[in-house]
């Protein structure tokens, strides 16, 4: 079956009676469960797949794609109006989002999000459709030393996310490395930091750490400052309306990072998480005013919710076309397939057409359900922001410690997740930077192992990663990136 026929097979599944209600009710449980923080997609997906036993597996799949991007759709909501990211994908989003829900202009950073959302997940669903066969064959083609390279890429752009001194970022980031290494060595087996603490041998859950350190971090500052904030202007909705203005900011951003986040979704172990980081920083390298990030940018906003949207689509190539988990949610997808007696792979393309183009064409409509959901819900989602400000702290508590403790039911996570609250806390008060910790410990695991894979293929020697022209190309791209800074700064030591 060829390319056209297979597409027109897929938007049969997707137009069916049954193939519309289960993509409605997929997006609809993900935009939900998007919203509370610490439920997140690969919960979401678990809980489901008992659900489905009996079904159909071309509908069963279907509405578990739903989840997944309604999920990954929703979870910008506690982000911008809380700074409590629902799920780690949408971490950078409370960046500028968070505090142009504090200027007001809630509404407006809602329908931003969604808009930027609905583009990002359109225009990669299309790339998918066109290009899964292709990419399947590059994405095997990044072998240990070129993924090691390019999250040396992603680290050396921390400096891009700190305002202030580069020193600090760097410091953050440092800490970041170090949180990351507690827990047994998956190569040796050695406890590493563990001090003895049977808690510490799987080391900390990402989430511990974003919730403490944005959710938890923000109520210590509210509690400590006790400032009025019935004057000022954080609990209002604002206009829902983007003006030209607004929208030409969002189309560069719009366009760029769908590509980007498709193409980084496509890798396996990157996902919407660091497509999101690498988004949001490739933006403020461009952008004529990067000062303006930060402190609720249009376009800071717009580049990690396109862009964590598109991985999602762009996580399915692996997982279609190769039966390989392009990231923890799509892993737990790829139970889900064996479940119901499917085995994706090269052959599910001509074996299964129905499902392999009936999960490609839902997205269509499940980005449209999306938007539709999602557009005339926002004044009564803000609504939050009219809550009583001690009360919607407590909710904010509850609601992280709920999070935390559904994933592992250990009370030892929730003294964690007070210990970096208090950490965030510190942080804000003397300038540090908390994104490039939160990027460090995404990054430095797989960095980590991708590193000691390439020494064992080379049996110890360094020089694999010149050796690999891919890996090479991304070294040099890095070592430009570490050069930036220093070139500017000489520049303008010369025009002073």
């Amino acid at each position: 079956m060829d390319s056209i026929e297979g597409i027109i097979t897929g938007f049969q599944v997707a137009f069916s009676m049954q193939g519309l209600l289960f993509v409605l009710i997929g997006v609809f449980v993900g935009t939900f469960i998007g919203m509370l923080p610490g439920l997140g997609p690969i919960s979401a997906i678990a809980v489901m797949i008992p659900v489905t036993f009996g079904m159909e597996p071309t509908v069963a799949l279907v509405m578990m794609a739903g989840v997944y991007y309604g999920a990954v759709f929703g979870g910008s909501t506690s982000s911008i109006l809380l700074n409590a990211p629902g799920i780690s994908g949408t971490v950078a989003t409370a960046f500028d989002g968070y505090p142009m829900a504090q200027q007001g202009k809630a509404g407006k950073a809602l329908a931003i999000a969604a808009t930027s959302s609905f583009v990002g997940g359109t225009v990669s669903v299309i790339l998918l459709m066109l290009l899964a066969p292709i990419l399947s064959s590059v994405a095997v083609s990044f072998g240990p030393p070129a993924y090691f390279a390019l999250m040396f890429m992603g680290l050396t752009l921390i400096t891009s996310l700190s305002e202030g001194s580069t020193i600090k970022a760097l410091i953050s980031a440092v800490i970041g490395f170090m949180v990351v290494t507690i827990g047994i060595d998956a190569q040796t087996g050695t406890q590493r930091f563990t001090f003895g603490n049977v808690n510490l041998l799987e080391g900390l859950d990402f989430l511990v750490i974003a919730l403490g350190l944005f959710a938890l971090a923000e109520v210590c500052t509210l509690i400590i400052n006790r400032k009025d904030l019935s004057m000022d202007n954080a609990h209002k909705l604002g206009s829902l309306k983007i003006t030209k203005q607004e929208f030409k900011e969002m189309r560069g951003p719009m366009s760029r990072q769908s590509i980007l986040g498709f193409l980084l979704g496509v890798l396996p172990g990157a996902g919407a998480t660091i497509a999101s980081f690498i988004a949001y920083i490739t933006e403020k390298r461009i952008a004529k005013s990067p000062e303006a990030f930060g402190k609720g940018s249009v376009k800071g906003l717009a580049a990690p919710e396109t862009a964590n949207n598109a991985a999602t689509s762009g996580a399915f190539v692996p997982l279609l076309s190769l039966g390989i988990p392009g990231s923890g949610t799509t892993a737990v997808m790829l139970g889900a397939f064996l479940v119901l007696g499917v085995q994706p792979g090269p052959l599910l393309m001509t074996d299964r057409p129905e499902i392999f183009w009936g999960i490609i064409a839902s997205m269509y409509i499940g980005n449209v359900f999306l938007l539709i959901l999602n557009l005339p819900l926002i004044p009564y989602i803000a609504k939050i922001l009219k809550i009583p400000r001690p009360l919607l702290i407590s909710l904010v508590i509850m609601f992280s410690i709920i999070g935390v403790y559904a994933i592992s039911f250990n009370t030892f996570d929730l003294y964690m997740l007070l210990l970096f609250g208090v950490i965030g806390f510190f942080m804000r008060l003397f300038s540090f930077p908390a994104p490039p910790l939160i990027l460090a410990f995404i990054l430095g695991g797989m960095m980590e192992q991708a590193f000691r894979q390439s020494l064992t293929i080379s049996n110890g020697s360094l020089m694999v990663f010149v050796q690999d022209p891919l890996a090479l190309t991304l070294l040099i791209i890095a070592l430009l990136f570490l050069a930036f800074p220093l070139i500017q700064q000489i520049r303008r030591s010369k025009r002073a």
